[in-house]
């Protein structure tokens, strides 16, 4: 189909926004994420303040609000393939939007206490397992195939975008009228993008398959996944990574009161400086041309790893906020970088499925690791658990990459001193170097 309205082909970070669709998505998207980084920097602050600055309450409300993907991350991916991915969005933002208002009146008239921040962390976490798979699936809908590499970086992007924005301005918001009316903020950018989801054009919508009502969906896309050993391995691989090194919001908070003793804007500050990083990795992913391969997404989640353990004991603030950003680039890319390869590798009618699984591990692991690494913070400390957190998700890549390196067929390397290329290295029939990079494939 062609879009009328829409500008010839074009190249670029920015290319998939000539599309009309697309365009309203993420102008909701961008706006509605900045409210749910303020709400979760809000959140975490309000959790410290009710209860004396416990790491193990912080780990607990951040358990909430993720553990419901493990209950019900396949039933939003089914919701995804057989429904509207407009309408389940629509849906879950709702809930959202209801969640944060209730929130914001309780802190407003002095009746919060923490088990209701406790009980609208999971009704968060419920609506987010269930839009998770439409939310990052619909953009094979709004764009069309040639686009839809730069589509999902570019809604990766506009996430991080928010997570840049957002944790500042909740900080400064924060100190200036309190945490209250951060909740209703972000109330009203959920009804925003409920708004422009009704403004999309369902004529103009791409590759929209929707799967057929009938029993045993969900044991189908386990068994797909389990029959694919590129899938399995990359799912394996963001498990590892989630529970140990994506729980960095449990510890920056922690990091910013007690090793800095720093106050909300200077948490916001920090949690800023992370965001830029994810942002830059974010959009050096919008802009690949090619389908995201194995070798990068162990070589990204090694280096993840290994900045985590270099920051750990680092005790100047300022020097801190620095090297938050690189840890941000490698985190992102790699995390975008398995989104993708996941999303690229499936068609549409089971895409909502596995991307469900996917973030079963993703965001269930995480969810079960956030009072681990809580536990571990009050154990040992934070610089330890900081590093120990680092040197784990740095240890999974390694043994992914081995386990990778021996289903292919080993690990050959070759010297020329007279001949180009002077050093060759190749797993089974795959070059790793030097470098060629692969055209993307036609998605189906």
């Amino acid at each position: 189909m062609t879009d009328a309205d829409d500008a010839p082909r074009a190249s670029g970070v920015f290319r998939s926004l000539r599309h009309r669709n697309f365009r309203l998505y993420a102008t909701g998207s961008i706006l509605s994420n900045v409210g749910t980084w303020m709400q979760r920097i809000a959140q975490d602050w309000l959790v410290l303040q009710l209860t004396g600055q416990d790491p193990v309450a912080l780990g607990t409300v951040t358990f909430l609000q993720f553990v419901p993907t493990l209950l019900l991350g396949m039933v939003g991916g089914v919701l995804a393939d057989r429904m509207d991915k407009r309408d389940v969005l629509r849906i879950t933002q709702s809930v959202v939007a209801f969640s944060a208002a209730v929130l914001g009146v309780l802190i407003m008239t002095d009746l919060v206490a923490v088990w209701q921040v406790y009980a609208l962390a999971l009704a968060l976490g419920v609506a987010n397992a269930i839009e998770a798979p439409s939310r990052t699936s619909i953009a094979s809908e709004l764009v069309p195939p040639e686009d839809l590499v730069n589509a999902v970086g570019l809604n990766s992007s506009s996430f991080n975008a928010a997570r840049l924005v957002g944790p500042a301005l909740s900080g400064v918001l924060i100190g200036w009228i309190g945490t209250g009316p951060v909740f209703l903020i972000n109330a009203l950018s959920s009804v925003w993008i409920i708004v422009l989801l009704s403004m999309i054009d369902r004529s103009r919508m791409y590759d929209v398959h929707r799967a057929g009502r009938q029993p045993g969906q969900i044991r189908e896309a386990l068994r797909y996944v389990r029959g694919r050993q590129d899938l399995t391995l990359i799912i394996a691989l963001a498990t590892c990574c989630s529970l140990f090194g994506l729980n960095l919001q449990v510890l920056i908070p922690l990091v910013s009161t007690h090793i800095f003793h720093q106050g909300a804007a200077q948490y916001g500050l920090l949690a800023s400086a992370l965001a830029l990083g994810t942002l830059t990795g974010a959009l050096l992913s919008a802009n690949r041309k090619s389908r995201p391969r194995l070798r990068g997404l162990v070589g990204s989640a090694l280096l993840f790893g290994l900045a985590e353990v270099a920051i750990a004991w680092v005790d100047v603030y300022w020097l801190f906020a620095v090297l938050l950003v690189p840890v941000g680039v490698v985190s992102l890319y790699f995390l975008i970088s398995a989104n993708s390869a996941v999303q690229l590798s499936v068609d549409s009618a089971t895409r909502g499925r596995v991307m469900a699984l996917y973030f079963v591990a993703l965001m269930g692991t995480g969810a079960f690791g956030a009072p681990l690494v809580g536990w571990m913070t009050d154990l040992w400390g934070i610089q330890v658990a900081l590093a120990l957190c680092g040197a784990l998700t740095a240890l999974s890549a390694v043994c992914i990459g081995g386990i990778l390196i021996h289903r292919l067929g080993g690990l050959r390397v070759q010297t020329h001193l007279h001949s180009r290329p002077h050093l060759s290295v190749r797993i089974g029939d795959e070059t790793m170097i030097p470098y060629r990079r692969e055209p993307l494939e036609e998605i189906t």
